[in-house]
């Protein structure tokens, strides 16, 4: 691990624009479940006919908006989840390095939290929520701290969470940062994820700097592709490369 740290730590000493991809496995260790692994969101056991799958998606949250919240609220929200060793060492990074951009597909704020600014949300955030029919916007603590379907006292349209769900497109302007940021970076490192949702995942195409690390602990389609592979603790190989 400590010359894993030692490999990143130099790699970013001669970089000028790096850029951190993120997925589930960044907040991990803060207490919130990845989607994909043994213990994962989309393995657990639910209480209805529906996959997470469906029960995340647009369409049944229009047409089944109360079961839509129950499952949001039961699986979808960490009240206690803190920065872990990850985000307070990319926090750290960012203000060593301002040209530092974090793009990640989580939606749980972790990264503003630990103090990040330059924070490219692909899949949105569950700390914002607004009205579908006003467009007033409304803070989490409306929704988490109510009860079923929360609607606008403005407009009475109902509020729903700021996020990408699933029969809904990226949010266009995002990804356009997302893919310039990539395009000027000398250094990409990705972490915490496998790399197989799409088209988060195609970002990696439009990286042609010097050095591309990839951090997980399981492998991903692009470890070939790298030109450092480490399987091993993301926030610990972080945590000491950045001091």
């Amino acid at each position: 691990m400590k010359e894993q740290s030692q490999i990143l730590a130099e790699l970013i000493d001669k970089s000028q624009f790096i850029v951190f991809f993120g997925g589930a496995g960044v907040s991990t260790a803060s207490g919130i479940p990845d989607f994909r692994s043994a213990t994962g969101l989309y393995n657990r056991e639910n209480k209805t006919n529906y996959s997470p799958e469906t029960m995340l998606s647009y369409p049944f949250m229009l047409s089944h908006p109360d079961e839509f919240y129950a499952y949001k609220r039961e699986n979808l929200h960490y009240p206690d989840a803190k920065p872990n060793l990850a985000h307070l060492a990319l926090a750290r990074l960012e203000a060593q390095r301002p040209e530092t951009t974090i793009i990640t597909q989580n939606i749980d704020g972790l990264h503003q939290a630990a103090g990040s600014k330059n924070v490219l949300e692909l899949h949105g955030s569950m700390q914002r929520f607004y009205c579908m029919k006003c467009g007033r916007d409304y803070p989490a603590s409306l929704v988490w701290e109510g009860q079923g379907v929360p609607h606008c006292p403005a407009c009475q349209g109902m509020i729903r969470p700021d996020v990408v769900l699933y029969g809904e497109a990226l949010n266009g302007r995002v990804i356009r940062q997302a893919e310039s940021a990539i395009r000027r970076a000398d250094l990409m490192i990705v972490g915490g994820t496998s790399l197989v949702v799409y088209p988060a995942a195609g970002l990696l195409h439009y990286f042609h700097g010097d050095n591309l690390v990839l951090i997980n602990r399981d492998e991903t389609p692009y470890d070939d592709d790298a030109t450092y592979v480490f399987h091993d603790d993301l926030g610990e190989i972080l945590d000491q490369a950045i001091q």
